[in-house]
């Protein structure tokens, strides 16, 4: 176990306090805030069987140590991975799936997007296997697209088609009726239906998930829905129970994918939002830190031990996608815009049949883990990598509390990669991080150069373990000059979830040109998405007037079916149609790289309402220190570097040494318990107020 101790309490002062856990495959971090602001952090092994079991081991273990009462905690937020791993794992509910008579098979019909197209064998590219033929069943019933009733929901055929899927074995039913996004009356006598005659069915209608157009893409996140949300709910009951039994009275707060925090009551009714619950906390954990530092554009990479997640953080906020990717399935739930890559610590370097150094996206994981752990793993890895050029020390790694074995590294890197490649045992360790570096930058380019962003205006902020240990190089190869590392990195997504806000959103349908579009009708639809938001946070315990009210227009041009996400200036409803035009024009040319002027049209109305998450306990206060200072190295190293043929001489430093005003000349070392970073010759290195390190670029 990690853990990072603040000062010792004085007997008898009852502190509350904020806590923030975040379940990662390898490590589940703890971040906790005490109402004097201090900062506490550790990091526990996963428990993948019941990843709960590691967060009562920090409720029993860790509070007693840190001198918090269980009593006292004001807030607890969690990030969890759970609805994702039942996704990847197949572990989810037996699910029916209801629709409109002759449209039983959407879901796997799909639409006529095809990424495996010179695949000999193709596989399937819609997610069949959540509800396969014989657990689809049709209803005669009829809607038309303009909310009109056409035909009348037929009991009969309801009765039947829910008994056939009662007698396949089914413990949870998706509802999707064509158009129910219009007019929901059908999905919701269903829904009443098979509540009253099999109350112990989970039952998903698609009006309440995903109330828009396109059929498939509403099916499918319908179906997902369906299809985790008993085994959500069972974990949430048990973590609720959990945090009962340990004292803590403080209500269970969800991550969503959007980046904002909810009650666990909330969480359970829209699981589909969780999806990406883990890499959104992280995100808003980095634009919290370089908020503090004064860095509002931000390129964000979290490298752990077997992905690298990349996001983009403009003027202060975190760029959302209208969908998502699942398993390679697309999700249609707004969620911050990250690319995964296979790149991270334990990707494996392996030679192609071209001969090429290839890294990833195999990774050895936590068992056996890299050659270096000493644990049987005896491919190549980038950790080990790290150990030959000397940027990692073996005896340091994870505070100490692993001690790597160089040996293993370097008969890994030469009998895997340097002898079969005719290289030196430098040239090789080199190579696998170069490739790997290439990597992620190319991810970095997807990110922002695609999407009409210059790199090198944006700040690298690094988190995660291997974040900081890459982070000179990424910014060298994409020219930036600036690199923010917060003062723990590795700990960043917990940190997020006592940053984050409380968010709820919802969502309609609204077809209309908006060239014809009625201004006191989309106000109208928007204030009665706004009520919705309100009443969610009541439930909550947030005020009416502690709420921000933002309102958006899915829009695109008439004739096309992808649209994209833009404000509405509903405080200006004269000039409201005309601001929206312009804005989405302006928005298409920034993602596409051209516009036109031809006429738009309306998909969906959303309202977003955002509070302040008053129960967490303010952020540490820096601690003083003297500005100027040039802390002194622990001890030195040689490092091996691109371009360099000899060993240079690394100055090592302790960042729990550092002070504000202190610097670093590269090349240098900082290490700390939660991640290793590594400064290049041509960068210098200064301490923020706020302890974050400011690496910058030398001319």
């Amino acid at each position: 176990m990690l853990s990072h101790n603040g000062p010792i309490r004085h007997v008898g002062k009852r502190a509350l306090a904020s806590i923030g856990i975040d379940i990662g495959g390898t490590f589940t971090d703890v971040v906790a805030i005490d109402d004097d602001g201090t900062q506490r952090i550790a990091k526990l092994p996963s428990t993948r069987a019941d990843p709960s079991a590691a967060v009562r081991t920090a409720l029993a273990r860790l509070l007693p140590q840190w001198g918090i009462d269980a009593d006292r905690v004001t807030c607890f937020a969690h990030g969890t991975t759970v609805a994702t791993n039942a996704v990847l794992e197949r572990k989810g509910a037996r699910l029916g799936l209801l629709a409109t008579a002759g449209f039983e098979d959407v879901l796997e019909i799909g639409r006529q997007n095809r990424r495996q197209i010179y695949e000999l064998l193709l596989k399937p590219e819609t997610p069949a296997f959540l509800a396969p033929g014989a657990r689809r069943r049709g209803v005669v019933e009829a809607v038309g697209p303009d909310g009109s009733v056409l035909t009348p929901l037929d009991p009969d055929s309801l009765g039947a088609a829910v008994d056939a899927l009662v007698a396949a074995g089914v413990d949870a039913i998706a509802i999707c009726f064509l158009y129910a996004f219009a007019n929901p009356v059908h999905e919701r006598a269903a829904a009443d239906f098979i509540r009253a005659r099999h109350p112990h069915l989970t039952v998903s209608l698609s009006s309440e998930v995903d109330p828009a157009f396109r059929e498939y893409e509403r099916t499918v996140v319908t179906a997902f829905d369906a299809y985790v949300k008993a085994g959500l709910d069972r974990y949430l009951g048990a973590m609720e129970r959990d945090l009962a039994a340990a004292g803590v009275g403080a209500p269970l707060q969800i991550m969503q994918s959007r980046g904002g925090v909810c009650g666990a009551r909330v969480a359970r009714q829209r699981p589909i939002r969780l999806f990406l619950s883990g890499p959104a906390a992280g995100v808003v954990g980095a634009r919290a830190a370089g908020r503090s530092a004064g860095h509002e554009d931000l390129i964000t990479v979290d490298i752990g031990g077997t992905s690298c997640d990349i996001a983009l953080i403009a003027r202060g906020a975190p760029v959302i996608r209208p969908e998502g990717l699942l398993d390679g399935f697309r999700i249609r739930v707004p969620m911050v815009d990250v690319n995964s890559i296979g790149a991270g610590g334990g990707s494996i370097a392996w030679i192609d049949a071209g001969g090429g150094l290839r890294v990833g996206p195999q990774s050895a994981g936590a068992e056996p883990g890299p050659a270096c752990y000493g644990r049987g793993g005896e491919e190549a890895t980038v950790t080990d990598a790290s150990i030959v050029l000397g940027y990692l020390d073996p005896q340091y790694f994870a505070g100490g509390t692993l001690r790597l074995d160089p040996d293993l590294a370097a008969r890994a890197i030469e009998r895997r990669v340097a002898r079969p490649l005719g290289l030196s045992l430098r040239e090789a360790a080199l190579g696998i991080h170069r490739v790997l570096n290439a990597q992620m930058a190319e991810g970095i380019r997807l990110m922002s150069i695609s999407r009409g962003m210059d790199p090198r205006r944006f700040s690298l902020m690094p988190f995660g373990g291997g974040g900081a240990l890459h982070a000179t190089a990424l910014a060298r190869e994409l020219g930036m000059t600036t690199v923010v590392v917060p003062r723990h990195p590795g700990v960043l997504c917990a940190a997020g979830l006592l940053s984050a806000e409380i968010e709820h959103e919802a969502a309609a349908g609204f077809l209309a040109r908006l060239d014809a579009a009625d201004p006191e009708q989309i106000l109208a639809a928007c204030a009665r998405l706004a009520a919705e938001c309100a009443s969610r946070m009541r439930d909550e315990g947030v005020a009416g007037d502690a709420a921000a009210t933002t309102c958006y227009a899915d829009v695109c041009y008439v004739g096309q079916a992808h649209y994209l996400e833009v404000p509405l200036a509903v405080h200006a409803p004269q000039d409201m149609l005309a601001t929206l035009y312009d804005d989405f024009c302006a928005r298409y040319d920034q993602v596409h790289g051209h516009h036109t002027r031809a006429p738009a049209r309306f998909v969906n109305l959303r309202v977003v309402q955002r509070a302040p998450n008053r129960a967490r306990q303010p952020a540490a206060a820096p601690r003083p220190g003297a500005a100027g200072a040039n802390p002194a190295p622990r001890r030195a190293r040689g490092i091996l570097l691109a371009g360099v043929a000899e060993p240079m001489r690394a100055v090592v430093v302790d960042r729990d040494g550092l002070a504000p005003g202190d610097t670093l000349a590269g090349p240098a070392i900082v290490e700390q318990s939660d991640t290793t970073t590594l400064i290049e010759p041509g960068w210098s290195g200064r301490v923020a107020p706020d302890l974050s390190l400011i690496l910058t670029r030398q001319p």
